[in-house]
């Protein structure tokens, strides 16, 4: 490890200090979304989060398991491999890349080297075939290494009810470079305040409705310099209804031949085409047959943006 750290530490520490911190520099878990190979996060979510702009994240049960297992995975990892471990408390700074900081989850004891704890679900299980692992998951690793100095990084997974896997990964200096690289131009959006561009992530449109889930009365935006966007939107919306008309005529050459059979097999898919059934409450239909009660206390109210595009012809 490096000689000149700083070390925060987290005993004792409040959750809204936490998040002061955690916001005041990139993390590893923000350092896949930030190259791109996150499934959970974009740039811009990223971006947003720092600024100040999006709402913290609502906690999960998926995160609530990856915390009180992680002590678990941390064992296994002993049992398996004899190295020992223990934890560093605290929010670890390296002067020379201020934008970074690492929460690691263990240390290995006697080694220059660190433990990444996962816990994950089965349906993730084909992600790690032939020794495989996830990018992000080394992504994150990389990120500890590069605040650490670390010679490498463990990465233990385990795949809940199926197994229990332990890979190794060690120091690339022209990986380590690469991320400073795209963590430093992150971070400068961050600084100016200045979005990143947006990219075509669902994560990325769910972030974009929240910060804009109001609009202003009346007011008019000229989007001239955004022609071409517009233009390409407009184009690639077409090939879509084309390929689902396309998708749909198979579909229905498949649901025709099918007829009322349940299943389907061939070599290459299984089908199933299923009746099934589905209640649900016709509230118009007991307005009408109970006209004398008040129906306010159970409305709810919802605030949604559509977005409609309308080309000119």
């Amino acid at each position: 490890m490096y000689k000149n750290l700083e070390y925060i530490s987290t005993i004792g520490m409040s959750r809204e200090d936490w998040l002061t911190h955690r916001r005041n520099s990139i993390g590893g878990s923000d350092a896949a979304a930030i190259v791109g190979l996150s499934d959970y996060s974009s740039p811009y979510s990223v971006w947003a989060d720092k600024v100040g702009l999006a709402p913290e994240k609502e906690d999960n049960e998926a995160m609530r398991q990856g915390r009180d297992l992680e002590e678990y995975v941390a064992q296994r990892f002993t049992e398996q491999t004899g190295k020992k471990v223990r934890r560093r408390n605290a929010i670890i700074k390296n002067p020379d890349i201020p934008f970074a900081h690492a929460n690691v989850d263990r240390l290995v004891i006697g080694e220059d080297a660190g433990l990444e704890c996962k816990t994950t679900s089965v349906l993730n299980m084909k992600k790690f075939k032939n020794g495989e692992y996830p990018e992000n998951y080394y992504v994150q690793c990389v990120h500890y290494m590069m605040v650490t100095g670390c010679k490498r990084w463990y990465l233990a997974v385990l795949i809940l009810g199926r197994g229990f896997m332990v890979f190794v990964i060690e120091r690339d200096e022209d990986e380590i470079k690469a991320l400073i690289e795209a963590e430093r131009n992150f971070w400068g959006y961050v600084s100016d305040k200045t979005a990143p561009p947006a990219d075509g992530s669902a994560v990325t449109a769910e972030t974009i409705s929240t910060i804009y889930r109001e609009s202003s009365d009346g007011t008019m935006c000229d989007v001239s310099p955004l022609e071409q966007n517009i233009k390409l939107y407009l184009q690639y919306k077409a090939s879509i209804k084309q390929l689902e008309e396309s998708a749909n005529e198979h579909l229905n050459a498949i649901k025709q031949y099918m007829g009322d059979s349940e299943r389907g097999e061939c070599s290459i898919a299984k089908i199933q085409w299923k009746t099934q059934q589905r209640n649900t409450f016709d509230f118009k239909r007991y307005q009408k047959d109970h006209p004398n009660e008040n129906f306010n206390s159970y409305i709810k109210t919802s605030t949604s943006r559509p977005f409609l595009l309308t080309e000119r012809k």
